[in-house]
């Protein structure tokens, strides 16, 4: 697989990362692994250790994508006062607590303290930009760029305008997250949650459905998920497979063989709430299956699978080239 990085031309070259948390190290590491020099701002008092221990778990999953680890820490730095912190940014990538109000507050002192070329873009992972962006005087600067853990490893960043971001910002996000190895989607229009969080969520809540009611443990729906629809979506992604699965006549042939079959079993779909016994039952659950694993193993096979994974995939034909 190959490395991308950043190169002497890029305008990008000094990075703040706000927030030294599990998805600010990750872009902590990825923005040092690519030869900018970063600070990270986090009131906390034990920022420092915890991003420094952060980094050391994943320079490996780093240094197979290619990527440079010696001295990773060389250029990065910690500062507490926000403003101080993105004085010298060219790319400003907040992590900050998922409230409104907090973010508001964050971008309203960024954006009078940051340079006028900065990029500004948040990780939040479900409030809109329109939302955020009201506390400041020049709301088109700034997007959403909100990457699916951990940030360092996968390629997508769903990069979402608010109403009044504009064209530039979205080019220079998108130019920004490709100089880094990142495959980013520019979304059509704002929606809750983005699009593979959404996604993401409905699964589980079948899942959590399908093990409330006792047809399979957590461990078992694991595997099912494993070895079908995940091997099949990586690959193709859903439409492409149900495309493929309506043979020589396509997606259209599917729908019309199979479509109502499965839109009429949609309302039978569970929705189950995280109630007590709910989350006993999979509490549960997720002891007798991982809990004799530490935490930083199960993600370190995690990753190293997802490489191997990434890696396979991209030494095949490109499944979206075009005939």
């Amino acid at each position: 697989m190959n490395a991308h990085t950043t190169d002497a031309h890029t305008p990008y070259r000094r990075a703040t990362v706000i927030g030294g948390g599990v998805i600010g190290i990750s872009w902590t590491g990825l923005f040092l692994a690519h030869g900018m020099d970063v600070v990270v701002t986090d009131p906390r008092p034990d920022v420092k250790d915890q991003v420094l221990a952060g980094l050391d778990e994943i320079a490996p999953s780093l240094a197979q994508l290619g990527l440079p680890t010696g001295d990773l820490t060389a250029r990065l730095h910690f500062e507490t006062d926000l403003a101080t912190a993105v004085a010298d940014a060219d790319i400003v990538q907040e992590n900050g607590p998922e409230r409104l109000a907090v973010k508001q507050e964050i971008w309203k002192t960024v954006e009078q303290a940051a340079p006028a070329h900065a990029l500004l873009a948040t990780s939040t992972s479900g409030i809109p930009a329109t939302a955020i962006a009201q506390a400041m005087r020049q709301p088109e600067r700034l997007v959403v760029g909100h990457p699916f853990n951990p940030p360092h490893l996968v390629p997508l960043v769903e990069i979402v305008p608010g109403e009044r971001t504009s064209a530039r910002t979205l080019r220079q996000a998108h130019d920004f997250y490709t100089a880094l190895g990142k495959k980013p989607q520019i979304l059509r229009k704002e929606i809750p949650g983005f699009v593979a969080n959404r996604l993401q969520s409905a699964l589980f809540r079948e899942c959590v459905h399908l093990v409330t009611e006792g047809v399979v443990t957590e461990a078992e729906l694991d595997e099912i998920v494993t070895d079908s629809i995940g091997l099949r979506w990586a690959a193709a992604g859903p439409f492409r497979t149900f495309h493929l699965g309506g043979g020589p006549g396509g997606l259209p042939h599917f729908i019309q063989h199979l479509g109502h079959a499965m839109e009429a079993a949609w309302p039978g779909l569970g929705s189950p709430t995280f109630d007590e016994p709910t989350v006993a039952l999979l509490t549960g659950q997720a002891e007798q299956a991982f809990g004799d694993t530490p935490i930083g193993e199960l993600a370190a096979r995690r990753d190293r699978a997802q490489i191997a994974l990434m890696r396979a995939l991209a030494e095949t034909t490109d499944p979206y080239a075009q005939a």
